[in-house]
């Protein structure tokens, strides 16, 4: 089984930052891999057992669905139900905790998967890579959203 771990301090206050990350559809609006998200079945995002369908700029699908979600720890877990990327038995977890010096957030995200050796190191990259974007995202947007 492999295992990628990222973890990053956000400038903004834990508030903010949840409210980007926890929208469980909302991937196109902070992140700059994907084009197109959905959920299934017209329930709500944040609704457990909800199915997220989206979409990569390059074309990749994906289908993960919300295992929990919790307001007040700050954490989400889901997994992949089909994926263009090589992977099975994908479960992941994203928690965020205040940094009460300077108003800022911590973010933990961690993924465990099983993958062909072949894809291993490609799979990897791309998991972290995925991670830290969304972290670099949710920024990003609520940094624009205070702008206004």
């Amino acid at each position: 089984m492999a295992r990628v771990y990222i973890s990053a301090v956000m400038d903004i206050p834990l508030e903010e930052a949840w409210a980007v990350l926890r929208d469980f559809n909302a991937l196109p609006v902070y992140h700059p891999f994907f084009s197109k998200s959905e959920i299934e079945g017209g329930k709500p995002s944040d609704q457990i057992g909800c199915v997220r369908d989206f979409y990569t700029h390059e074309g990749g699908h994906i289908r993960e669905e919300l295992l929990t979600l919790s307001d007040r720890e700050h954490v989400c877990a889901y997994r992949i139900l089909e994926a263009t990327l090589p992977v099975q038995n994908y479960v992941a977890e994203m928690r965020l905790k205040p940094i009460t010096e300077g108003n800022k957030t911590f973010g933990e995200w961690w993924a465990e998967y099983d993958v062909a050796p072949a894809d291993a190191a490609g799979v990897h990259q791309t998991v972290s890579d995925t991670f830290r974007f969304a972290f670099e995202g949710a920024v990003k947007v609520a940094n624009k959203k205070k702008s206004r």
